[in-house]
């Protein structure tokens, strides 16, 4: 069953007097498969917008339909498994981020540890723990897209639909949301829904896209093959000497009746220089009041459970008694020196006298008497240090 799926979805938008006036979105078939990340892409005011509210089930289509989970979008069972950043962040602006993720926790029901333990994960996640006290009306954009984001994952959805997500981002939080997507999101099998104006960002991240004009969907497929050119062949080596590069025109046209059509450097993309620059002046600690790279994903996302990550506490710990044993057992400890004659003087010396029956019998106190004092002196010499001025003297 496909996650999400329309058959001739139309939306028509109409006038005052119920004419018809824009034609937002026209027999749209489409299929999204489980564990896919599906690119919606389209210039401004082609229906990528309209389709995933229709998706939603905020707006009802004027034919066809759409179905989620292979329910109606309107079912409240399927919006406990959707996750969705809009386009603009609607947050409340007097909440801080705390108060905004719980309060997003709150929807979903779920307990008060719980809800805590994915804020604290999401805040590490996006990078704003520092800032976790200040209100989100004083956040920037680029800040409001990250708790943006962090709302969309309080739940773990099934499906995320993310509508432009870095608009707004700096580099270290778009790569970020990439690294979310196509290493943790697609791991454990979640279906992404990414509609996005920047075409570069959806080019590293999505399986498949379809480009939308006018409402009409005008190309669907895969984006390895969609974008591949058939008619060139690439050939890339080591730099070679200007001589080598002129007998291989000379070859090339004279086997295949072809010219090269350029010859070319490559070179690193923009932001993989720009992540480069960041990270090495974090690495040395240079002060910044902007927010920081953020902790890896949380655990939650990653379908780590406190159950699980608890068992493999208790079976290491297992491991390591289990380790320690048999290290005991394979090594023999030294056995204890017989005792000598000093000592045994000593421990007799020191030995109290056992106390008599009763004192009627012994004609003695009631309370156990020492050692007498000349055995005391004796003791005191035995365990007095020995100076080493004396043994020369002597």
């Amino acid at each position: 069953m496909p996650v999400v799926e329309t058959i001739a979805l139309t939306k028509v938008f109409k006038d005052f007097w119920r004419r018809d006036r824009v034609l937002a979105v026209s027999d749209l078939d489409l299929r999204i498969e489980p564990g896919e990340v599906f690119g919606l892409l389209g210039p401004n005011g082609s229906g990528k917008t309209t389709t995933i509210k229709i998706i939603l089930g905020l707006l009802y289509p004027t034919r066809g339909r759409a179905l989620v989970f292979g329910r109606l979008p309107t079912d409240v069972a399927v919006k406990n498994r959707i996750g969705y950043l809009p386009e603009e962040s609607y947050l409340y602006r007097f909440l801080n981020a705390r108060e905004t993720l719980d309060y997003y926790g709150r929807l979903f029901q779920y307990p008060r540890r719980e809800r805590q333990r994915r804020i604290d994960m999401l805040l590490d996640m996006v990078g704003l723990a520092g800032v976790a006290r200040r209100r989100v009306g004083e956040y920037s954009k680029g800040m409001a897209r990250r708790i943006g984001l962090a709302q969309a994952l309080i739940n773990d959805p099934d499906l995320l639909i993310l509508d432009e997500p870095t608009t707004g981002l700096d580099p270290l939080g778009t790569r970020q949301i990439k690294n979310l997507i196509t290493e943790e999101l697609r791991r454990r099998g979640k279906t992404v829904l990414l509609c996005s104006h920047l075409l570069g960002d959806v080019e590293d991240v999505c399986d498949r896209v379809c480009i939308l004009y006018g409402g009409r969907r005008r190309a669907l497929g895969d984006i390895h093959e969609l974008l591949s050119r058939n008619e060139l062949t690439q050939i890339t080596t080591e730099k070679l000497s200007g001589e080598t590069i002129d007998q291989i025109r000379q070859v090339i046209r004279r086997l295949e009746g072809k010219d090269v059509l350029s010859v070319s450097a490559p070179s690193d993309k923009l932001e993989t220089f720009f992540l480069r620059i960041v990270r090495e002046a974090q690495r040395a600690r240079l002060d910044t009041s902007g927010v920081s790279e953020g902790t890896g994903v949380a655990a939650f996302l990653r379908g780590e459970s406190d159950a699980a990550r608890g068992q493999a506490v208790i079976d290491g710990l297992v491991t390591a008694g289990a380790r320690g044993a048999e290290l005991a057992e394979a090594s023999e400890l030294p056995e204890s020196p017989p005792p000598t004659a000093e000592t045994s003087v000593i421990e007799e010396l020191v030995e109290t006298r056992p106390t008599p029956a009763s004192p009627e019998d012994a004609g003695l106190a009631s309370e156990p008497q020492g050692p007498p004092e000349a055995d005391r002196r004796v003791i005191e010499a035995l365990i007095k240090p020995t100076d080493p001025e004396d043994d020369r003297r002597a």
